[in-house]
């Protein structure tokens, strides 16, 4: 808890506030009491009525003075935690979205998000409950046993014989509470897991009519999250009855003996009223930090897992920050100093901005030409890769090189590391061995942000995001204009079902395109990447969804405007492959060959077999 504690740094101000309007109402609740007793002492056994008006307005005006910084309080304690939740929210997702792969499958995106939401709010309300109640419940359990001390020494002694018990109970129930709380945030992760692949996956499953499976699965979860609340339930429940048990005999013993000492003449009316009064504000000052000790062991155990999540470097250290892989524990708007550029990383850059004014203006407005570097080699020089935990490399001694003006084609049976290999272009994952290069410079030395701003990405699965057909073409340049945005649907075969919807290119897309076909989806994500307009183009099995016509116009389209720009294509069908420049021939990790399509037939084993299954195919159909 203390680390995430560096993120209420901008708001020390306002928590110095809070601490300032705390103490002023904790004095004026500690004065009241005394005013009262001098009230019963002086004005009421003497029947001093004007005695009585005067104070009984000082009291009133204390009273109001303290409910204002109670507001007060409230209101900056509100407000700084609810800036420190959106600044710790703000800094988990940045850093969350710099994860390679390999720590996106660690946490899971349900736990990610759980960790982002929930577990931040439960931290915030501890915040505000700390500023509010554990400044003022020390405050007032202290000043009151001062004040209680200094009425009767001897009556005290009840109290500070309560404070014990009433710590012993507090800590038997953080003790049995804490791990069940963070049970509870793990078994939340799993809940959210299941509803989100229910929701995600809900076509598939009625499909499969697995509706009945689902529900069982998710009412598991359900009932796993609901058990384990009532545990911790049954724990808070019993603390309240245990507090107000003690102190209603705290009060009993201090009326009994206060009477006593009363009989006595050792102590007054007003002073026994007082001390009550004051022996309540102690008890329930306990009482209120139990409360605090109730919702921190939740608290803290969401604090370790936001911790986590920023503790956890990326497995991608960012070429021209790197410091950008270290765990990201400063609040935002922290200054940050200029990022390191390695020479030949920054060689890269200077060249790929200089090239980009004379590509701007040959190209045009209207055209789809590259604004990058208008060279982009991509190199591969003795690459192996292997995913964490697997025994066999994905990928081993890979060599090649693509060229502008080129269309490189990738081909192989399923897994043998085709989609693998353009991951390593962007940097999703770091190879073991070996290096990729652009233009001669390794990936690994440029920043990530230059790197991708080189490259136009069209996934094998198409991802489209809630908004309008617009928007989801602009994702790939936000300042690209109208007459660019419908030049690329039109590259991507997209502008004829466009036409015919409803608003064109305002239509709305639902979340994931699930309002749209697998082709059109496709088809729109090419678009997002031509309007980019970058040097290098990486198609990861684009075009399995189009029907042959399509497919043909698309890939005619695509020559004409990528014909300056390095293009490399994953696919499954030699049709999609064999006009490329050079055609790379995968075999469970290896190259298996490398050619065009005609010396690929007469050299290469691998791809006859290839071709020949699928022609078999198209013979059988």
């Amino acid at each position: 808890m203390r680390k995430l504690l560096v993120y209420l740094r901008p708001y020390r101000a306002m928590a110095a506030l809070v601490l300032a309007f705390v103490f002023l109402q904790a004095m004026a609740d500690l004065y009241l009491p005394t005013l009262m007793a001098d009230i019963v002492n002086i004005g009421v056994v003497n029947g001093n009525i004007p005695f009585i008006w005067k104070t009984g307005g000082w009291m009133l005006l204390i009273a109001v003075a303290g409910a204002v910084c109670s507001v007060l309080a409230s209101y900056f304690s509100s407000k700084t935690a609810s800036g420190f939740g959106r600044d710790l929210r703000g800094e988990v997702f940045a850093h969350a979205t710099r994860f390679s792969e390999k720590e996106f499958d660690r946490f899971g995106t349900a736990s990610l998000i759980t960790r982002t939401t929930n577990d931040i709010t439960q931290v915030q309300l501890f915040l505000i409950m700390m500023m509010r109640m554990m400044l003022a419940a020390p405050m007032m359990a202290i000043g009151g046993i001062i004040m209680a001390m200094t009425l009767d020494a001897v009556l005290a002694v009840v109290i500070l014989a309560v404070l014990p018990v009433l710590a012993a109970a507090i800590l038997f129930v953080i003790r049995r509470s804490f791990p069940l709380f963070r049970r509870l945030q793990t078994l939340m992760d799993k809940l959210n897991l299941v509803q989100r692949e229910g929701l995600t996956g809900v076509r598939v499953i009625r499909a499969f009519d697995r509706t009945g499976y689902e529900r069982r699965r998710f009412d598991g979860a359900n009932a796993d999250l609901a058990e384990t609340a009532l545990k911790v339930n049954r724990i808070m429940a019993l603390m309240m009855p245990m507090m107000m048990l003690i102190v209603n005999f705290s009060s009993l013993a201090i009326v009994w003996f206060g009477g006593i000492r009363i009989d006595h003449g050792r102590m007054t009316v007003g002073e026994l009223m007082a001390f009550i009064q004051y022996s309540t504000m102690i008890l329930f000052s306990f009482i209120a930090l139990s409360f605090i000790f109730a919702i921190w062991p939740r608290a803290s155990a969401s604090a370790e897992r936001i911790r986590e999540v920023l503790e956890t470097p990326s497995g991608i250290a960012d070429g021209g920050d790197p410091a950008s892989a270290e765990p990201a524990a400063r609040p935002a708007g922290s200054g940050d100093g200029a990022p390191a550029v390695s020479p030949a990383a920054s060689s890269a850059v200077s060249s790929a901005a200089a090239h980009a004014a004379s590509s701007d203006a040959s190209a045009g407005s209207s055209a789809i030409g590259p604004i990058g570097m208008r060279q982009a080699t991509v190199e591969f020089r003795r690459v192996t890769f292997r995913y964490p935990g697997a025994e066999q490399p994905a990928l081993e001694d890979i060599s090649f090189a693509a060229k502008p003006g080129q269309v490189t084609a990738i081909i192989g049976g399923t897994g043998s590391g085709k989609s693998t290999l353009l991951k390593l272009i962007l940097r999703f994952f770091d190879v073991e061995s070996g290096s990729v290069r652009i233009n001669g410079v390794d990936v690994r030395e440029m920043p990530e942000r230059e790197l991708r701003a080189l490259i136009g990405y069209v996934p094998q699965k198409a991802l489209l995001f809630s908004g309008t057909i617009a928007d989801n073409i602009r994702f790939g340049r936000e300042d690209a204009s109208d007459e660019e945005v419908r030049l690329a649907a039109e590259t991507a075969q997209a502008l004829e079902f466009i036409q015919g919807m409803e608003g064109q290119f305002g239509a709305h897309i639902s979340q994931g395109g699930m309002n749209l076909s697998g082709g059109q989806k496709q088809r729109l994500a090419i678009a997002r990447a031509l309007v980019r307009r970058p040097s290098i183009y990486l198609f990861d099995d684009s075009f399995s969804a189009l029907d042959a016509r399509t497919d043909v116009r698309l890939r005619r389209a695509l020559r004409e405007v990528t014909k300056q720009a390095t293009v490399l294509i994953v696919a499954q069908r030699v049709s999609t492959v064999m006009d490329a420049d050079q055609i790379i021939v995968l075999d469970n990790g290896r190259m298996a060959g490398i050619g065009t399509h005609d010396e690929l037939l007469k050299e290469n084993d691998v791809y006859r077999e290839i071709v020949a299954s699928q022609l078999a195919k198209e013979v059988t159909a």
